[in-house]
């Protein structure tokens, strides 16, 4: 009897303490996991307001608001050019990483490749590779094949690049998907073509919009390998940064940042909502 009752009161302290243990981790993980956000998120929290400033030079604070280096930079040619051949580049990429992206991510998931690990590994090289490397490979290439500066050089580059991102998201929506839906169809006389448009296509919906939407942010960041393969007449967006950064670093730079910026939260902010439609119509 007086065993128990000693013994209850040592039961309660001991889980006492370990509930207080658990709350202190949780707040202890909490607080590392929001110095690490905030790590991330200062840059942009800095780049944001630097872009409104009406001075010469980067300062931050801005001492005085001002839409002045968005003004000049909507009015400058050299900056809207670089832009528009970032987009192109990018467009074009995104198209060209989703067909073989979305070819590879069948073929390893689905299909009986022989090495499969291997052509795995080469078709993820380029995220483990560095760009730098991958940059001047293509650089020396391109010298022979007359393809610095070009529109298709920069875009075979940056499927390159690109690809990973999209074998992957594929991939693990495939690996998601029920096959015997596909077998289904193809039960029911639809050939390969049909049942991929009619039922694959439609359930990897949210996989290709996320799929395409890192392939052209990727393309429209990058930034190494466009430093080597720009001419003096063709250059993406992000070369266009590097050369003011070296000769005329102006608030614009901010400006552009800034508009990237947007457009990236807008463009996965976009694709969330798609998927959170797709799976409220998944559980309807």
């Amino acid at each position: 009897m007086t065993s128990h009752a000693h013994s209850a009161p040592a039961a309660n302290a001991a889980a006492r303490r370990q509930n207080l243990s658990k709350l202190l981790g949780d707040a202890l993980l909490k607080g590392v996991c929001a110095l690490i956000f905030l790590f991330l998120l200062l840059p942009t929290l800095v780049v944001i307001p630097t872009s409104f400033s009406d001075t010469q030079y980067l300062a931050f604070p801005p001492a005085h608001w001002s839409l002045r280096w968005y003004v000049a930079y909507f009015q400058d040619p050299e900056w809207i050019g670089a832009t528009l051949f970032s987009l192109k580049v990018a467009g074009l990429t995104t198209v060209a990483a989703m067909t073989f992206g979305t070819l590879g991510a069948l073929a390893l998931v689905r299909g009986r490749v022989p090495l499969k690990g291997a052509v795995r590994a080469v078709v993820l090289a380029p995220m483990i590779v560095p760009h730098i490397v991958i940059a001047v490979a293509m650089y020396m290439v391109y010298m022979k094949w007359n393809l610095l500066g070009s529109l298709t050089g920069f875009v075979l580059a940056h499927t390159v690049v690109c690809l990973p991102f999209v074998v992957i998201t594929v991939s693990a929506g495939l690996q998601k998907m029920d096959p015997s839906l596909e077998m289904a169809a193809a039960s029911l006389g639809a050939n390969r073509l049909r049942a991929f448009r009619h039922v694959t296509l439609p359930l990897l919906g949210p996989s290709f919009a996320t799929a395409a939407a890192f392939a052209f942010i990727t393309s429209l960041d990058e930034a190494v390998i466009s430093y080597f393969l720009s001419s003096s007449t063709e250059k993406t967006l992000t070369r266009k940064m590097f050369e003011d950064i070296d000769f005329d670093l102006s608030p614009t730079i901010a400006v552009v940042s800034t508009l990237i910026i947007v457009m990236s939260v807008l463009l996965m902010g976009t694709i969330e909502g798609l998927r959170a439609r797709a799976a409220r119509r998944a559980k309807a």
